[in-house]
C-alpha cells in the first residue's frame, strides 16, 4: 500500500491486524509508527495495552506471546517491534501473521532491508497484514516533496530554498523535515512563504555560494562567478564536497540533453517530459543556446571522468583543484 493511502486508513481509525513496514527511507515508518503509537489507545489505555520491543534483545516468540494476549479496558492492544531488522529467524512469524488476532495490532519496523518478495513470509504478508515499501526518494524528486509537504501546512516554499536545502541535505527526508520543523517554528508573523534568504540566515547554506548557483553560472557562461562560488567551495570542502556538485551537474545536463531531443518544447511538454518545475524552464532555454548537444555530451562524459578522479582513480589532486578544472573544461 501507499504511505498516503496507510496514512489516510490510520487517521479514519481504520486498523490492520498487523503491519510490516519495510526499506531504506526510515522517515515514513516512523511517521507510520508514531501515528499508529499516538492514536490507537488514549493515555490511560496505553499503560496496560502498548508495548514496545526492540529487535536486538527479543526473538519471534516472545514477539508472538506478546501480540496474542488480550487487551485490558480496550479495544486494542498496541504491539511495536523496532529493529525488527536484527530479529533472527523472523520468517517464523509467519505463525502468528498467518491467524492474527484481531484485538492485537502488531507493527514491525524492518528498517533499512527489505523482505525477500519470492519468499512464502512475504507472500502472507500482502496476503494477510499492511505491506509497506519505503523507498529512498531520487534527489531530483524531494523538491517536490517538500513543496507538498509544507502545502499541506498551508506553507509555500520558494523553488531556490527547496532546492538549496537537497543540495545541503540530500535526499535524508528525516533532516529535511527537522530543518523545515525550524524554518517553521521562526517564519516570521503573517508570512505563509519559506524563502531561499530564511534558509540561508538559519540553516548555514549560503544563498551565492551553494551548487544550484554553480549551476546557474556555467549555464550562463558566467566565468568569474563560477571560478569564485568554485573558489569558495575550496576553501570550504567538509561542508562543499565534490560530489554534490558533481551529481547537480550531471542531473542537470543529463536533463538538458532530454531538453535537446525534445521536438515540442513548449512550456507544458518541457516540464512534463524533464519532471521539472516551470520556475527551472528559462535555464534550460538558456543552456541550450549555450551548449549545443555535442558540448552536453562532452560534458557529461567529464562528469563521468571526474567522478572517478574524486575517488582517487589517476588522480591525486585535491576535490577543489579538481573542480576548478572541471569546471573550466565545461565552459571552454
Amino acid at each position: 500500500m501507499k504511505y498516503e493511502q496507510i496514512l489516510a486508513e490510520l487517521k479514519n481509525r481504520h486498523y490492520g491486524p498487523v503491519y510490516f513496514l519495510m526499506g531504506e527511507e526510515p522517515y515514513f515508518i516512523d511517521v507510520l509508527t508514531e501515528t499508529i503509537a499516538e492514536n490507537v489507545l488514549n493515555e490511560s489505555e496505553r499503560t496496560f495495552n502498548q508495548l514496545v520491543i526492540y529487535g536486538k534483545d527479543t526473538d519471534v516468540n516472545t514477539i508472538i506471546t506478546a501480540a496474542r494476549r488480550f487487551p485490558m479496558m480496550a479495544q486494542y492492544q498496541v504491539v511495536i517491534v523496532r529493529e525488527a531488522q536484527q530479529i533472527k529467524k523472523i520468517e517464523e512469524l509467519q505463525h502468528y501473521v498467518s491467524q492474527p488476532l484481531a484485538s492485537t495490532i502488531l507493527v514491525i519496523n524492518y528498517k533499512y532491508k527489505k523482505i525477500d518478495k519470492r519468499s512464502r513470509f512475504y507472500k502472507l504478508l500482502v496476503d494477510k497484514a499492511v505491506v509497506f515499501e519505503s523507498d529512498k526518494l531520487y534527489e531530483d524528486k524531494v523538491p517536490a516533496w517538500i513543496t507538498g509537504w509544507l502545502q499541506q501546512k498551508g506553507i509555500l516554499i520558494e523553488p531556490k530554498a527547496s532546492v538549496m536545502l537537497v543540495d545541503y541535505l540530500g535526499n535524508d527526508i528525516g533532516k529535511i523535515v527537522n530543518e523545515l520543523d525550524k524554518l517553521l517554528l521562526i517564519l516570521p508573523r503573517g508570512s505563509k512563504l519559506i524563502t531561499a534568504l530564511l534558509v540561508e540566515q538559519n540553516i548555514g547554506i549560503s544563498k551565492e555560494y551553494n551548487t544550484f548557483e554553480l549551476n546557474k553560472a556555467i549555464v550562463a557562461r558566467e566565468i568569474l562567478k563560477a571560478n569564485r562560488i568554485v573558489s569558495f567551495f575550496s576553501k570550504n570542502p567538509k561542508n562543499n564536497p565534490m560530489v554534490l556538485s558533481l551529481s547537480s551537474l550531471f542531473y542537470f545536463f543529463s536533463k538538458l540533453l532530454l531538453f535537446h531531443g525534445l521536438k515540442d518544447k513548449s512550456r507544458e511538454n518541457v516540464t512534463k517530459s524533464l519532471g521539472i518545475s516551470p520556475f527551472f524552464l528559462p535555464e534550460y532555454q538558456l543552456a541550450a543556446k549555450n551548449y549545443a548537444v555535442s558540448k552536453v555530451i562532452n560534458v557529461i562524459s567529464l562528469l563521468r571522468e571526474y567522478d572517478l578522479k574524486s575517488k582517487g582513480s589517476g588522480s591525486l589532486a585535491s576535490e577543489g583543484d579538481l573542480l576548478k578544472e572541471l569546471v573550466f573544461k565545461i565552459m571552454h
